[in-house]
């Protein structure tokens, strides 16, 4: 077991730790999110508002697979093919195994990481298992107000913004409703990015398919209060003046899959993804 490994489940181990700011009467993203990853950083609560959910949207976890494993190809493709060493993870939830910056310093060590949530339960784990960390960060700010987290005293201290970057917005924008304008908030981190600069975004899908409604409606009343289902035409106003890399905006297992990407989930058309470079 690898130091990191060590680390991570001192910090999960099997009761999760409650900072004082915690509300655990009210389920969380970031902890209905680990436990659709298999993780024990989760409460009854979120527990059972994903129980709920999965039993109008059967499709909630595999999804949540999905989106990870796409995190990880694009992690790997802006490390090893692009030639990224800074990274933004904006939304990053509660630390698992073979999270962002354990999968790009297996391609190099020096790789700068800065994770951002808003769950002040992902900053109390991340911070311990990255206590001897001086090349990974982890700030508490919304991905709603782009501007909080390219300010952040952290960001600051390890991104140089004269060079490229990337931000990673995957599984993030769909939380984040019509109003708090999420084009905007990919806009906001576009004008900031240098050139050579990345911006990576997966989410939610309405492909047309009418369980997608039913789906959103399942995750906006079902206790979370967030999961907008958005088409096409949508996702790709995020990568309005990028180049989409290979094979562009498609469905997030069509992104550049491996080995271990499924090839025949029922929930394929569900969820969308794609990396664009800024010119």
């Amino acid at each position: 077991m690898s130091e990191s490994e060590r680390r991570l489940q001192d910090s999960v181990g099997e009761t999760p730790v409650v900072p004082p700011d915690i509300d655990t009467t009210r389920p969380s993203v970031a902890r209905g999110y680990d436990f659709a990853l298999g993780g024990k950083n989760n409460f009854e609560i979120d527990r059972l508002a994903v129980d709920a959910l999965t039993n109008v949207f059967a499709g909630a976890l595999p999804l949540a697979r999905d989106n990870r494993g796409f995190l990880r190809r694009g992690v790997r493709y802006l490390v090893g093919e692009a030639g990224i060493r800074q990274l933004i993870d904006v939304g990053s939830g509660l630390p698992s195994a073979g999270n962002v910056h354990e999968v790009a310093h297996e391609l190099d060590p020096a790789v700068h990481v800065v994770y951002v949530d808003v769950d002040p339960i992902v900053l109390a784990h991340a911070r311990a298992l990255l206590a001897d960390n001086n090349t990974t960060t982890v700030i508490q700010a919304n991905a709603a107000d782009p501007v909080s987290i390219l300010e952040a005293p952290e960001t600051q201290e390890f991104i140089d913004f004269d060079k490229p970057f990337a931000v990673l917005l995957s599984g993030i924008l769909h939380h984040l409703n019509d109003d708090q304008d999420p084009v905007g908030v990919t806009r906001t981190f576009k004008d900031r990015m240098p050139s050579g600069s990345y911006l990576l975004a997966s989410n939610f899908l309405d492909d047309d398919d009418p369980r997608a409604k039913a789906a959103e409606r399942a995750f906006i009343d079902g206790g979370f209060g967030t999961g907008r289902f958005r088409t096409w035409d949508e996702h790709r106003r995020y990568f309005d003046g990028l180049e989409l890399v290979e094979p562009g905006l498609t469905y997030a297992n069509d992104w550049q899959p491996d080995g271990h990407t499924p090839g025949d989930s029922p929930w394929h058309t569900f969820y969308a993804g794609g990396v664009g470079r800024k010119p």
